[in-house]
């Protein structure tokens, strides 16, 4: 028979009970002492991650995290998965629960929890309606003054209106939490409240708190039975005898405000509770009916206000997220002294407004520097344009850099801007400018020493601002020797020069650059592949890369599509045969004359540098028991840098 798929724990004490955790299936709950988990214990000896607690197949598990102290389930240790039945202790640390499916069962508790509650906490009404504002069902009926009592709904109106405002002002969920509570202290008895944030499994994050005498920094935990009974109906509730609640207990903070009347209101966002408020008043000065009104009506503005804040944060990090796959597209990755030499050429050059022309083989990154030169200038919140000079014919080259007028040749249906004209105020990159024809060199060198340009087909004299960097990988001091490139322009261009070595040349830099793509295909294909074997790290440090980081990265892209394995192996890195200085003798390490003794220990010691000490990783690359490793890191006196 399938055990209930709702249960309890709870947290035993010497003087009896207190918290009680809420257990519902299909919600994993984290145990331990980082406060990301959904039951954080203040236990020094819980782990940070120490256990978990779950419903499945029929059943409740707890499952112990390799925990430095263990958990234990009726003075048992727990190893891997063990299953509890209603009335286990189960010891977290030194922190100990019992588990329950029904508080009915709590030692002491002769009677069902719920009938217990609502006789000792008398809810004495609810309602999903406000006198103070229209039907969210579409009436736009109002009440007359004589209805709501002594407030009149005029200045019960005034008041919300100008709630609205400081709602409207709030930019985080905080402040927008912070102005709620002033408006119901403003215009409520209110003596402590608070307004919490409902997340999964019925979990509660207070956004904000406040008391009237402004002395209590403490957050008063509140009322379980109304908080479910809210959750459930969706309905405002005002409720007296909260300090009845068998949930507190003597050690409880909210017995220290003496309260006697409780509001809470729902904010409902799509028919879901997204979060609560709650309104604490003492016994001798109770809520009204009014005040549960003027309550529900505060929360319900609350809501839109709410919902809008969610989606633009949603937007926001969607933004943050978009911007951070750029960067990750554009950085420059590497430690090499070829990599940081550029880096400090950019950091020199970003500043000023020369012309740049940038050199290297095809695929080596170049690109990529004019990007991070870009970005590093004042010019980065202009944009980025790039055209390549030798995918475009001659004929249609002059259009693509200074547009052209409807009509000026057969096929220009539509005025078209140029990159240039696209590029003011930012940066241009010409790629291939070698390939340039030399019908449009004597335009572009005039615009390069800032004289205005015309569309093609029209008469307007265009000026613009733009900052040229250039790339080629063919020597232009042979092309202007030939005739083939202008000789002005060349010197035009070669204002600043900054060369990209191959990656032949900077073998250190492939394995950041393979684990850099590594993380961005597994990212964009959901593999679980988390590295490189010490073996294909070399074998990809081996090779003489022709093709240059481009082809690197389309190496990594292959091995990632076609396997999904913990951990990429030399056979599952395929290289271009065009590399004829590579094989298979090559792949294979440089010999040495050392024993084997002093082999071992170097390769032992590369393996665990690569696995970053992880000895139970390092044990399985090089196929032995982790006993056997710890005796070889013992005998041969290695030692983490």
């Amino acid at each position: 028979m399938a055990a209930p798929t709702a249960a309890y724990l709870v947290a035993k004490r010497d003087d009896g009970f207190g918290d009680v955790h809420p257990l519902q299936k299909g919600v994993t709950y984290g145990v331990g002492r980082s406060p990301k988990n959904r039951i954080a214990l203040p236990d020094d000896l819980c782990s940070r991650d120490h256990a978990e607690v779950t419903y499945a197949e029929g059943t409740w598990y707890v499952r112990d995290l390799d925990s430095l102290n263990g958990t234990k389930v009726n003075g048992k240790p727990v190893r891997g998965d063990k299953e509890i039945e209603t009335g286990d202790e189960v010891q977290f640390g030194r922190s100990k629960f019992l588990f329950l499916y029904d508080l009915a069962d709590l030692p002491g508790v002769q009677e069902s929890p719920t009938r217990g509650l609502q006789e000792a906490v008398k809810i004495t009404r609810r309602t999903g309606k406000t006198k103070f504002l229209p039907d969210r069902r579409g009436s736009e009926e109002t009440v007359a003054p004589s209805e709501v009592g002594t407030d009149s709904p005029e200045r019960a109106v005034a008041a919300l209106y100008r709630l609205a405002l400081d709602m409207g002002s709030a930019k985080s969920l905080e402040e927008l939490a912070e102005a709620v509570l002033a408006g119901l202290f403003a215009g409520m008895p209110v003596e402590h409240g608070a307004v919490q944030l409902v997340k999964a499994g019925r979990d509660f994050e207070v956004l904000a708190h406040r008391s009237r005498d402004g002395k209590s920094r403490t957050y008063h935990k509140s009322s379980q039975l109304v908080s479910n009974t809210v959750l459930d109906s969706r309905e405002a509730v005002l409720a007296d005898n909260v300090l009845n609640d068998p949930a507190y207990n003597t050690r409880d903070s909210i017995r220290d405000l003496q309260a006697g009347s409780l509001i809470c209101v729902p904010v409902v966002e799509d028919e879901h509770v997204v979060g609560l408020i709650h309104l604490y008043t003492s016994a001798q000065n109770q809520f009204s009916e009014d005040d549960l009104d003027y309550a529900l009506a505060v929360g319900r503005q609350m809501t839109g206000a709410w919902v809008q804040l969610r989606r633009q944060d949603e937007l926001t990090n969607t933004n943050r997220e978009l911007k951070a796959l750029l960067a990750l597209e554009s950085d420059l990755v590497g430690s090499s002294r070829a990599l940081k030499q550029i880096e400090g050429q950019i950091a020199r050059v970003a500043s000023t407004s020369a012309t740049v022309l940038i050199r290297g083989e095809s695929g080596s990154g170049k690109e990529l520097v004019a990007r991070a030169l870009h970005r590093s200038s004042v010019r980065k919140e202009g944009p980025f344009i790039t055209l390549n000079c030798a995918a475009i014919s001659e004929s249609l080259l002059e259009s693509e850099l200074f547009g052209h007028e409807r009509g000026a040749y057969t096929g220009a249906t539509e005025k078209m801007i140029g990159k240039f004209e696209a590029a003011d105020r930012g940066t241009i990159f010409l790629d291939e400018i070698g390939e340039m024809p030399q019908s449009t060199q004597s335009k572009f060198l005039r615009v390069l020493e800032g004289h205005p340009f015309e569309r093609l087909g029209g008469n307007n004299q265009i000026r613009v601002d733009v900052r040229v960097v250039a790339a080629t990988n063919r020597p232009l001091e042979q092309a202007v020797r030939d005739g083939t490139f202008r000789k002005d322009l060349f010197y035009r261009l070669q204002v600043v020069e900054i060369r990209v070595p191959p990656l032949r040349e900077r073998v250190d830099d492939v394995p950041l650059l393979a684990e850099h793509f590594l993380k961005k295909f597994t990212r964009e294909t959901g593999r679980r592949i988390k590295g490189f074997t010490p073996e294909a790290v070399m074998k990809l440090q081996s090779y003489t890369w022709p093709g240059n980081v481009r082809e690197l990265r389309n190496a990594i892209e292959r091995a990632v599509a076609l396997h999904d394995k913990s951990f990429l192996e030399p056979i599952d890195l395929w290289l271009s045969p065009l590399d004829q200085s590579s094989s298979e003798t090559h792949v294979a390490y440089t010999f040495k004359p050392v024993s084997l003794e002093e082999m071992e220990k170097r390769h032992i010691m590369d393996t665990l540098k690569h696995t970053d000490w992880n000895k139970s990783r390092a044990a399985e690359i090089l196929q032995i028991e982790r006993s056997t490793l710890d005796r070889k890191i013992k005998t041969y006196g290695l030692r983490k840098d």
